[in-house]
């Protein structure tokens, strides 16, 4: 009889027991300018160059190296951060400042688990600060 009983509790423990231990699915931060902030880089230095911007000043982006290729990293406004730019236009290095997102393409494709997602990583950037290095001065 006392056998039966424990059965019958190690069984219900078995059923019941995942349903406590169950955390829920993990959130998939938002991305695209407006989501959730990866991390912010400050006083990130660069050369100048690296920096590529559209015709018309509506598209930026620029790469740094990640160790085994390069990371992108596309402006969410790169209109506001052109006139900036245009004023550094004699200086060979300047300094980033700003917050880091998930690009929404680069987050869909990650999901597949592909090759790509393990080393290139593209992210948007809301450029808070873009000065001249001064090398000391």
């Amino acid at each position: 009889m006392k056998l039966y009983i424990f059965r019958k509790v190690m069984v219900a423990m078995i059923i019941i027991l995942p349903v406590f231990s169950w955390s829920g699915c993990k959130k998939q931060p938002k991305c695209g300018c407006d989501g959730d902030v990866i991390r912010t880089i400050s006083n990130e230095l660069m050369d100048r160059s690296r920096i590529i911007y559209g015709q018309d000043g509506t598209t930026a982006y620029f790469t740094i190296a990640n160790g085994y290729y390069y990371d992108t990293y596309h402006f969410c406004n790169p209109g506001e951060m052109y006139q900036k730019y245009k004023e550094l236009e004699g200086e060979d290095q300047i300094i980033i400042s700003g917050d880091l997102f998930w690009e929404c393409t680069y987050m869909m494709n990650s999901s597949n688990q592909s090759y790509y997602s393990y080393y290139y990583k593209v992210y948007n950037i809301n450029v808070t600060e873009m000065k001249s290095y001064l090398y000391g001065k």
